[in-house]
């Protein structure tokens, strides 16, 4: 069985055609699918302008708009592509995570006013498509795991993370995580957002936070279950920068970066 695991894509179908798909029967996507420019340039800016001091830049109906559209509309032309190549399995990133729950789409609509586009209707419509959620699935009789983007509760003093809420939040999400992984047993391969933490996980991108600079943001949660199980394989990207591989122990572990590959041929 051929397999090609891909990075990020961010929307970038043109890197994704030059991946030689040709004779692959399965394609993996490691989440962060859609282009999210606009969401991402707002957020780092209203950053910026908080440690400065500054009033944060306020989401009118159009940037609403605008930034779901953008997510939207990549992430579906995406999943068409690779899908009409092989069958293909998804989780999502950080990027267009909100845009899954249908509460998330009404409220927006209710806040600005719009009419907008629901993810989960959009990819229920590609044949040969499966978005996976925290679960194990079984392939041509190879067990894989999807475990989506979290908040791990490491990054709270990596990034001295001072808000109270994200702090528990970001506990509630490493709880559940590691009740999901607690299940995935066996696996030949595991395919999740974030890297295992301390390897292929360093921020070095010059558009970041100089705050963020040379910090892992890697999950201490995949780690932990990377050694304890050792799956034959782990896909993952998130930090784009961190693009590699690493032996730990017997498993092999790829950050895929921004629409990056790997092909393998299990047989």
């Amino acid at each position: 069985m051929k397999i090609c695991a891909i990075g990020d894509p961010h929307g970038d179908v043109k890197k994704i055609r030059k991946i030689p798909l040709r004779g692959v029967d399965l394609i993996l996507i490691t989440g962060d699918v859609g282009k999210a420019d606009f969401a991402r340039n707002r957020f780092f800016e209203n950053k910026k302008r908080e440690i400065d001091g500054l009033e944060k830049l306020k989401y009118t109906n159009k940037d609403s708009m605008t930034a779901t559209l953008e997510i939207f509309n990549s992430s579906i032309n995406v999943w068409e592509y690779t899908s009409k190549i092989a069958p293909t399995y998804s989780i999502l990133g950080n990027v267009g995570m909100y845009m899954i729950y249908d509460s998330n789409i009404k409220k927006e609509e209710k806040k600005y006013g719009l009419k907008l586009p629901s993810l989960r209707q959009g990819m229920n419509k590609v044949n040969d498509f499966y978005f996976v959620r925290n679960r194990t699935r079984i392939i041509d009789g190879l067990r894989v795991g999807f475990l989506e983007y979290f908040v791990d509760d490491c990054w709270n003093k990596e990034y001295r993370v001072k808000d109270k809420k994200k702090i528990a939040a970001a506990k509630k999400e490493t709880i559940k995580a590691k009740r999901i992984l607690n299940n995935f047993k066996d696996l030949d391969i595991l395919v999740c957002h974030q890297p295992p933490y301390g390897y292929l996980d360093k921020t070095n991108n010059p558009s970041a936070l100089k705050e963020w600079q040379g910090k892992h943001a890697g999950s201490k949660v995949i780690l932990d279950y990377i050694k304890k199980n050792q799956p034959k394989y782990v896909f993952c990207g998130h930090i784009h920068e961190a693009e590699g591989h690493v032996k730990i122990g017997k498993t092999e572990v790829y950050n895929l970066g921004v629409a990056g590959h790997k092909i393998i041929d299990l047989k």
